[in-house]
């Protein structure tokens, strides 16, 4: 099979990361599932790892975790999907279910994980295969094109927003608005909140009030009123501190992304002090996906989908690191 793999990481402005390369048509696994697939969604994580930001594990891995498709043959012992059922594959892989984090719930911090696109093969290629225990079965009401944002983009930005524990009726503030972000505004906004964007895209600010955003300013700018909770999406260390100091007294910063440019050191009075609280986020568990695809439905989700031949999964990386989308790349085979 032709598929797109990451073969010496660089920027994709200047060499060309990503290549085509003829694979052998992977076999399932005992408890695993051959998916046939539809499309793949185009993370800002694989643009880290096809720039380096994000260290490969294996060389010639194929990219892609947000994954949709139909399983076209099931391994030994695989009877939770039928062949021919729709079904999507994540960033978390895989956990070992026996250390002390997955015995207490929190696969996420699993001390050998393995994830889709870093460690294995992911949906940069027409067919991918994935342990069934670890895929989702996907809402009905929405396409291929606009499932595949939910399962990486949507999945880590509900995570976001549960670590920055938003109150009741709170006012979230969102750094950055891109797949993720424009998905998370949603649901918050379906859960009662009000949303004030911060982005450096004018065309971003415009789709942030579309979607219903209170406010829509440049990257740095203080929102409106003070924010009881915040969710740093964009890779930039800098925003750090104007996020803490636009957060009220006892408000939560979550930073959402995989990789982040160096923090400024931050002034304890200005940023810190009054109990405000910094916090990473770190994967996500099988639970936060099942959560969030269920809300997704609940809310009608908008999903702003930007739709990619599978023979340019080279530009639209391109595009993703040049700001060139507004709302989720996805690859469509």
């Amino acid at each position: 099979m032709a598929a797109w793999v990451v073969d010496r990481p660089g920027p994709v402005g200047t060499t060309r990361p990503l290549v085509r390369r003829t694979l052998a048509v992977p076999e399932p696994a005992p408890h695993e599932v051959r998916v046939a697939v539809h499309a793949c969604g185009v993370c800002r994580t694989d643009l880290h790892l096809a720039e380096g930001d994000l260290a490969p594990r294996r060389h010639g891995v194929v990219p892609g975790h947000e994954v949709v498709g139909v399983v076209e043959s099931r391994g030994e012992h695989a009877t939770r999907f039928q062949v021919g059922e729709r079904v999507g594959v994540a960033w978390l892989r895989s956990t070992c279910g026996t250390c002390r984090f997955c015995r207490r719930g929190d696969e996420n911090l699993c001390v050998a994980p393995r994830f889709t696109g870093w460690d294995d093969h992911g949906g940069f290629a027409p067919f991918a295969v994935v342990d069934e225990r670890f895929a989702y079965a996907l809402p009905h009401a929405l396409d291929d094109l606009h499932a595949a944002p939910l399962l990486c983009a949507g999945i880590i930005g509900y995570r976001a927003l549960v670590l920055a524990d938003l109150p009741a009726g709170g006012v979230l503030g969102l750094y950055g608005f891109g797949a993720s972000a424009h998905i998370t505004a949603q649901v918050a906004r379906h859960l009662g909140a009000r949303v004030h964007v911060m982005t450096r895209s004018a065309d971003s600010r415009r789709l942030a009030l579309e979607l219903g955003a209170s406010s829509a300013g440049g990257a740095a700018d203080p929102p409106p009123e003070p924010l009881d909770s915040a969710i740093l999406f964009a890779p930039v260390g800098t925003l750090v501190p104007p996020a803490l100091e636009a957060l009220d007294a006892g408000g939560t910063l979550a930073i959402a992304g995989i990789h982040l440019t160096d923090v400024p050191v931050l002034d304890y009075q200005r940023h810190l002090f009054r109990e405000r609280t910094v916090r990473s986020v770190t994967a996500n568990t099988r639970a936060d996906g099942e959560a969030l695809l269920a809300l997704a439905a609940e809310a009608e989700v908008r999903v702003e989908a930007v739709p990619y031949g599978f023979d340019r999964a080279d530009v639209a990386l391109a595009d993703l690191a040049a700001d060139r989308v507004t709302g989720a790349a996805v690859l469509v085979l």
